[in-house]
């Protein structure tokens, strides 16, 4: 992947569809292994997961229900059954808006809390890991030039 800068500081790229498939194709397997492994030992979903961390670091702790549906990416009816998934699991309740009956957040509860301090640090953990011996998890992946992958990608969204 060759890659180089103009006069004008424009990254140029051989093949950037190449590279952003690596990016894709390594985040979609890291993913999948912090699911099952989330799964397995905490009985929480990834996105699950993702979702409590957006409301733990919110304003009040609470997000409006499209609001939590535009930050971890899902639809607004994808994240409505999400948040009836934490609120069986006891990590969010809704409430409605008090200006306005008809917005509904997500707060996330004292156990939703709980679960971000218990799962962060084995969280991070467990992605260095990952990341860090990523030839030997993932050798389905052509990931010899990964780094050169995120430095190319990172020049052009910085």
């Amino acid at each position: 992947m060759d890659s180089s800068s103009d006069s004008a500081g424009e990254v140029r790229t051989r093949d950037l569809s190449a590279d952003w498939c690596q990016v894709a194709a390594v985040v979609a397997a890291v993913d999948t292994t912090l699911g099952k492994w989330l799964a397995e030992t905490y009985g929480i979903g990834l996105t699950e997961y993702r979702a409590a961390l957006l409301l733990g670091r919110a304003s009040g702790n609470e997000l409006r229900i499209t609001e939590l549906a535009h930050r971890v990416g899902l639809t607004q009816s994808s994240v409505t059954r999400l948040v009836g998934r934490m609120e069986s699991k006891h990590l969010v309740v809704r409430d409605t808006c008090p200006d306005d009956g008809r917005g509904v957040y997500a707060v996330i509860t004292d156990r939703g809390l709980d679960a971000i301090k218990e799962i962060r640090e084995p969280y991070e953990a467990k992605i260095c890991e990952l990341l860090q011996n990523a030839a030997k998890h993932y050798p389905q992946l052509d990931i010899v030039d990964l780094d050169h992958t995120f430095e190319t990608i990172g020049k052009l969204i910085s």
